[in-house]
């Protein structure tokens, strides 16, 4: 395991030239194969059923099954991130390395519609999108048939063995950035150690988050010399130029005036009903507080709604805003969360009441507030240790403790606004992966 410095960068373009990683054949990638094979009639099954909830999921079917549009630019540069988060955290190095490299084509694929929205509205023309190929082989194989690509780089932990052995063969280097690795994922991994160990044998760098990271990644049979930590480019984040216009906006619109706010922002089921007990209790002691609810996947917030109605408060959400006063406010809209976090005071971190494993608390360090988190964090466990570290994180375990932290800090401004500033703090003192990756990835493009 290496800590990546600008003098490793030349040692680190081609570690593998000398001898390429053998072909994936093991029994477990033969069993892989044959589930692919049983699954194929059900996944436009699955498909059309998110599709009704989900609209965006019954689009562009095609492009799953490695048929991407016919305008889609070939001997390029390949990023793939699965969703919106992986998305917004490297929105930003694809567009420098586009800016630098402006001869040079670049592809960004998604999975989910969420992913694609966010290439749109972060990218724009500066890409090309499309869905990516689900691990198929016909259709990978389609896939690369159509785009060419020169570099595929994949974002966290996208282990694809159909998609990486089809690189290998075709001879284009894979890359793994901004790379984490649970123990939760690890432990997964290690069941199918073998197949696993065949998959990273094909990759030609690790950019890992943190040294736990690289380390699991080498117990799984990652090649030490080809892992690096560059730190995780979520800590690069930037508050958008209009940040405060837009968060004055909108306290407008909702009505909100001088009113305390808390968030609860990317919550799950089961997590919902915690946090309006919570906020039964915050308003028991001060009445004026409003909660912005916000769910994880914002087709749920039908659902969110009615439960608030039936916990007898009056709410409103984002699309409709209220004409009077509220008690919650339901997030419904994606793109927006930086901003509902720009609104609040103190902020509840979701997917960490129920086992989800987090979500990520930087975007609302960057607004300097307080952390609230439950006990489930394996998605973010080094973030979230490094700002209970810093003392601007507390963890709850359920509504009365949820309750007892929210009243405490809307309660106190002054105490309230020093733990923000050292949750900000740690934001930048762990910032500098995105300069770190960039330079990596600057010369292994440069050679293409």
């Amino acid at each position: 395991m290496n800590s990546l410095g600008v003098n490793q960068i030349d040692r680190l373009t081609y570690p593998t030239r000398g001898r390429p990683a053998p072909a994936i054949n093991t029994m477990t990638h033969m069993l892989y194969q044959i589930l692919l094979w049983l699954a194929l009639p059900v996944v436009p099954l699955r498909l059309r059923w998110r599709a009704r909830r989900e609209p965006g999921y019954g689009e562009r079917v095609g492009e799953r099954f490695g048929r991407p549009p016919a305008a889609i630019p070939k001997d390029g540069v390949w990023f793939h991130a699965v969703s919106a988060g992986e998305t917004i955290a490297v929105a930003p190095l694809i567009e420098a390395l586009a800016d630098e490299f402006p001869a040079l084509p670049f592809l960004v694929t998604t999975m989910t519609p969420t992913g694609s929205e966010q290439v749109t509205r972060r990218l724009g023309d500066k890409v090309a999108h499309c869905y990516a190929p689900y691990d198929f082989p016909f259709a990978v194989r389609a896939f690369f048939d159509a785009a060419r690509p020169r570099l595929l780089i994949l974002v966290e932990t996208e282990l694809w063995p159909n998609l990486i052995g089809e690189a290998h063969r075709r001879g284009v280097p894979v890359l793994l950035v901004n790379a984490r690795l649970s123990e939760r994922s690890a432990r997964g991994y290690g069941r199918i150690a073998k197949l696993a160990k065949a998959v990273l044998g094909q990759l030609r760098l690790i950019g890992c988050q943190y040294p736990d990271h690289a380390r699991r990644f080498q117990a799984l049979g990652a090649e030490p010399t080809k892992v690096v930590t560059t730190g995780s480019v979520k800590f690069d984040v930037a508050l958008p130029a209009d940040h405060e216009q837009a968060v004055a906006a909108l306290r407008t619109a909702l009505g909100l005036a001088e009113r305390p706010v808390w968030i609860a922002a990317s919550t799950h089921p089961g997590e919902e009903a915690i946090v309006l007990e919570a906020h039964r209790q915050v308003r028991e002691r001060l009445p004026d507080v409003c909660l912005l609810l916000v769910p994880r996947h914002p087709i749920r917030s039908g659902e969110v709604l009615k439960m608030v109605a039936d916990s007898g408060f009056t709410s409103a959400s984002l699309s409709l805003p209220p004409s009077e006063a509220i008690d919650v406010v339901v997030g419904d809209q994606m793109g927006v969360l930086q901003t509902l976090y720009g609104l609040s005071q103190v902020a509840f971190i979701g997917g960490s009441l129920v086992p989800r494993g987090g979500h990520n608390s930087i975007e609302a360090a960057i607004c300097g507030q307080p952390l609230l988190m439950g006990p489930s964090d394996f998605n973010f466990t080094e973030v979230a240790a490094a700002f209970a570290a810093a003392d601007c994180l507390v963890r709850v375990g359920n509504a009365g403790e949820l309750a007892e932290a929210v009243i405490k800090l809307l309660g106190d401004a002054s105490g309230r606004r020093q733990i923000g500033q050292r949750a900000l703090g740690v934001v930048r003192r762990n910032g500098g992966a995105l300069a770190r990756t960039k330079a990596l990835l600057r010369e292994h493009i440069r050679v293409l």
